[in-house]
């Protein structure tokens, strides 16, 4: 059993007990368990002995016999707890957010936002809702790709479970124009980027130590399990800087400084909206500028300079002109071909 284990199966028990005001028996309990955190096997005695832990800790989990049984659920003190206030602003700030996370609807993560969302709405007073829902009415979300990983929710509780236990994962990954192979990782965590879930995993079988660890896009998985096998997580790995350190989702050890050069227009679409945090654009003489930003993979700068058009031009390193002059080759090619 890995060592946090218990912890992961207590925390789930206080999120079904919290979701469930009618309480749950041990056997209901024991099955959404099981269902939810991906287990083989699960006892009755251990589901109790979990409660009795949670009680001994001192959360107000009470017991109350009804037709179906003995049912646990969580006492009117733990429901005190969490009461917040809340400002009109800061509500809609918070639905906003519920709105950018929208392709995760479906998902364990979407019912804890809707879970939160609705408990904010019953205890906010009247006055500021309606203050809230007045002034909402005048600023719209929009640009949200239409893509839901419903359907995914069975694999992100097997993921999940993987990184918090450290347990290898074997999956049938299908890249865009191969066909799906079997592969075994380890998965360090999730990283949502444009609208898109990826696991961060390594992919044991590569020796290199700069290019073990991989972004895997979740829309490619076809089937996933837990394997009964553990692997030790590279203390020196950090997911929040690895992955802020170039423009897309790919990442790197070290990513490469690349020189774009804008024209004015281009220059003040980029100054706008940033395509990285660390980027540079320092001004020329001849009207132009030079955008100095860091990218992992040529792949990365493709759509961004196209977008573009002619006023932007990759400047060096070779390898990334060299990408960019490819495409817009064989683009030229199609349109000019009759």
């Amino acid at each position: 059993m890995a060592r946090n284990e218990q912890l992961i199966r207590q925390h789930k028990i206080l999120q079904l007990l919290e979701y469930n005001r009618f309480g749950r028996t041990i056997d209901e309990l024991r099955a959404e368990l099981v269902n939810d955190l991906g287990l083989t096997r699960l006892h009755g005695r251990t589901v109790r002995r979990d409660l009795e832990a949670l009680q001994a800790a001192g959360f107000a989990i009470q017991t109350d016999n009804v037709e179906r049984g003995k049912v646990y659920k969580l006492g009117r003190t733990s429901k005190g707890v969490h009461e917040i206030g809340i400002s009109a602003t800061e509500l809609i700030s918070l639905s906003i957010g519920r709105e950018l996370l929208y392709p995760l609807m479906g998902t364990q993560y979407w019912r804890g936002i809707e879970t939160f969302w609705n408990k904010v709405k019953d205890v906010i007073p009247d006055g500021v809702f309606e203050h809230y829902d007045r002034y909402r009415k005048t600023l719209y979300v929009f640009g949200s790709p239409s893509k839901s990983y419903e359907h995914h929710e069975g694999m992100l509780k097997t993921i999940n479970r993987a990184i918090l236990d450290h347990r290898i994962l074997e999956i049938t990954y299908a890249p865009i124009g191969k066909p799906p192979s079997t592969r075994r990782i380890e998965p360090y965590g999730l990283a949502v980027y444009q609208s898109s879930i990826y696991v961060v995993a390594a992919a044991p079988e590569v020796t290199e130590p700069s290019q073990r660890l991989r972004n895997w896009k979740l829309d490619r998985f076809r089937h996933v399990v837990a394997l009964d096998e553990y692997f030790k997580p590279d203390p020196e790995i950090d997911l929040s800087d690895r992955l802020g350190r170039s423009i897309g989702i790919f990442s790197g050890e070290s990513p490469t400084l690349v020189k774009i050069r804008l024209g004015q227009r281009a220059a003040a679409w980029v100054g706008e909206d940033p395509w990285h945090p660390e980027q540079q654009i320092e001004a020329g003489d001849d009207g132009y500028s030079i955008l100095t930003v860091p990218t992992s993979h040529p792949r990365e700068v493709l759509p961004k300079v196209l977008s573009l058009g002619t006023e932007a031009e990759v400047i060096e390193p070779a390898e990334f002109r060299d990408a960019v002059a490819e495409a817009v080759q064989q683009m030229a090619a199609k349109y000019f071909s009759a």
